[in-house]
């Protein structure tokens, strides 16, 4: 199903500002938000609930890096193997309000109001899946947004991850957006917590990093690069209305939620 309607843009966008999603424009984690609504429709378990609880605080005190992650992805591509994309994508789009909006950092969409002031275009760049960046994308008013995107055959998943936004992928993307727009790198910015988005900080000539892990403030710090503490949630009805409808972005499976929730799942399954 096509994602969303592009919002419009002005004339000659000047550059770009990439944003990572999970702690920079929304507290926590996108993917573990959604285990609750998920143990409502009986596809995880109590006990699952817990333990995802726990990997969102582990997540929040250490981030979550390269190994992490990797071993994360393995885990969750072998747990949705034939799950139906309906059963989870109807999940998604009726918990996205709920779940996400009282997520979302007020001073996320401060600084993307900022940069659309400025001309320049938003692009999310996530390692979540396409289904739910794409309409939390649209929320906070980005122009386009790049994320994980899993295969998907006759309805189901096929435990394949097609595209994978992730580490240097990201930068390669930016490059690639700024080529086609016409941008100069050294005039894009760049905003994320995690040391594995360091590819992406380091292609473009303003990074920034948002409530950083250890590893990525130790790296600001030597770098000079500024650091920003974001703090405060607010729900988007309370600011603005969505730019476009957003149950109409929703085209499968929330792999994200899958990310977190799934993975909890399995273990709690194997264990």
């Amino acid at each position: 199903m096509p994602g969303p309607p592009p919002i419009p843009l002005p004339e000659r966008p000047t550059a770009a500002a990439f944003f990572d999603l999970d702690k920079t424009i929304i507290a926590g984690s996108s993917a573990l938000a959604f285990s609750r609504p998920f143990r409502r429709r009986g596809l995880i378990s109590r006990r699952a609930v817990l333990r995802s609880g726990y990997a969102q605080l582990l997540l929040v005190l250490s981030g979550a890096d390269a190994g992490t992650m990797e071993h994360l992805r393995r885990r969750i591509t072998e747990l949705c193997t034939g799950w139906d994309v309906a059963q989870v994508s109807a999940i998604v789009a009726e918990t996205l309000h709920e779940i996400v909006e009282p997520l979302v950092y007020a001073e996320a969409t401060e600084l993307i109001a900022e940069h659309r002031a400025a001309g320049e275009e938003i692009v999310v760049l996530s390692a979540s899946g396409q289904e739910v960046v794409e309409p939390i994308a649209a929320l906070v008013g980005a122009d386009r947004c790049l994320a994980t995107r899993m295969g998907v055959v006759d309805g189901r998943y096929t435990g394949e991850i097609e595209y994978y936004c992730y580490g240097e992928e990201k930068a390669r993307a930016a490059r690639d957006i700024a080529t086609a727009r016409g941008y100069r790198l050294a005039d894009c910015r760049a905003y994320s917590d995690s040391i594995t988005d360091l590819p992406l900080l380091e292609a473009v000539g303003h990074p920034t990093v948002v409530n950083p892990d250890k590893a990525l403030r130790r790296v600001a710090l030597e770098r000079g690069w500024p650091i920003l503490t974001f703090t405060a949630p607010v729900a988007l009805g309370v600011r603005f209305r969505p730019p476009v409808p957003v149950a109409a972005a929703i085209g499968g499976v929330g792999m994200a939620a899958l990310i977190g929730a799934g993975w909890m799942g399995y273990r709690s399954r194997r264990s």
